[in-house]
């Protein structure tokens, strides 16, 4: 995560995910230390963090290392209460929409799926379905 998001992000999460906690937050030393970190102190860099009891680690890994399609987080959901609810939270990027995957304001790509999707897929017509969907609708997948 860059470093003008890193905090932003973690409190977003913890917000979206239950049982959810920012376990510590590492910030740049005092710039009057040394001259690399100049403009950085008090910034995060590195931070730990618990999603709904899974563990999270980001570090400031500079403007050089950002985020991609290639990393995604799966969201298994319940029901479509459930999709419906992170969804709303998670999804800022309409044209990033596709089968269930979303991305978030700061980059980050998730896949928000129910619980039983490969139950949902058995079928050549249910996967032609969710190939048309955005975010995933259960209903529809159920009665393709």
């Amino acid at each position: 995560m860059a470093v003008q998001i890193t905090r932003e992000a973690m409190d977003y999460y913890v917000e979206v995910f239950p049982n959810s906690r920012i376990n510590s937050v590492e910030e740049y030393p005092d710039e009057a230390l040394d001259e690399h970190f100049a403009g950085m102190a008090g910034k995060v860099l590195n931070g730990r963090f618990s999603l709904n009891g899974v563990d999270f680690v980001c570090l400031d890994g500079g403007p050089l290392f950002t985020f991609n399609e290639s990393i995604s987080f799966v969201v298994e959901c319940a029901d479509q209460d459930e999709i419906d609810r992170y969804w709303s939270k998670l999804s800022h990027v309409p044209e990033s929409e596709q089968c269930g995957w979303c991305k978030d304001r700061f980059g980050i790509s998730w896949q928000i799926i129910p619980s039983n999707m490969d139950q949902l897929l058995g079928r050549p017509e249910q996967i032609q379905t969710m190939m048309r969907q955005k975010k995933i609708v259960i209903a529809e997948l159920e009665n393709a």
